[in-house]
């Protein structure tokens, strides 16, 4: 296919985009950096990780799919097989940095983010802003990256009850700040759980 110019990868699926990218063919990997690309370093930010670092580390999980994307079998998405990668990246980079450490520790004394105004639209980024750090990586690893619990405190060497509660409290307070109108519903649900 790499031979016909007038060919366009842009209706494929991204399976069928990996099965050319894996035969050679680096226009339909790049068709699947662009479609999944902005996701990825969305990730990565919700992660915690500054843009130029999101830039840097997206551009690493990519490199990485690239060479190993005769092992994307198309079970799943794409976009979750890539954020994976990149998750996994940003973790490895984090704990070569010595940066991981206090996620280990309860981040109790962090400052949550101011509550929003009841009329104020609010973004999902704009909310995880106000979660610790531990949760911030815990929520996104496990919602964003699709791992499972028990893989996140893998990657992070954590025990398995503590990313549980680092998720749930994340969750808690991403609910409270995106339907801050729903208080009382939240209220009680945490009475029941």
């Amino acid at each position: 296919m790499s031979g016909a110019t007038n060919f366009s990868f842009a209706n494929l699926h991204d399976v069928e985009l990996a099965t050319h990218a894996a035969a050679g063919e680096r226009r339909a990997f790049g068709e699947l950096v662009r479609r999944h690309g902005s996701a990825v370093r969305g990730l990565l930010r919700r992660m915690g990780a500054q843009a130029s670092e999101a830039d840097d580390v997206a551009q690493d999980a990519f490199l990485t799919a690239f060479e190993r994307i005769a092992e994307f079998r198309g079970e799943g998405a794409f976009a979750g097989w890539v954020k994976r990668i990149a998750a996994r990246a940003y973790l490895r980079r984090l704990h070569k940095e010595r940066r991981l450490g206090p996620l280990a520790e309860d981040v109790a004394d962090e400052p949550d983010a101011a509550a929003p105004d009841a009329d104020a639209a609010i973004d999902l980024d704009e909310a995880m802003k106000g979660l610790s750090a531990a949760e911030r990586v815990c929520v996104t690893m496990c919602f964003g990256a699709g791992l499972s619990h028990a893989e996140a405190a893998e990657a992070l060497n954590l025990p398995l009850g503590t990313v549980k509660s680092h998720v749930k409290r994340g969750l808690e307070k991403l609910r409270a700040r995106l339907a801050p109108g729903d208080d009382a519903s939240l209220a009680g649900r945490r009475g029941n759980g």
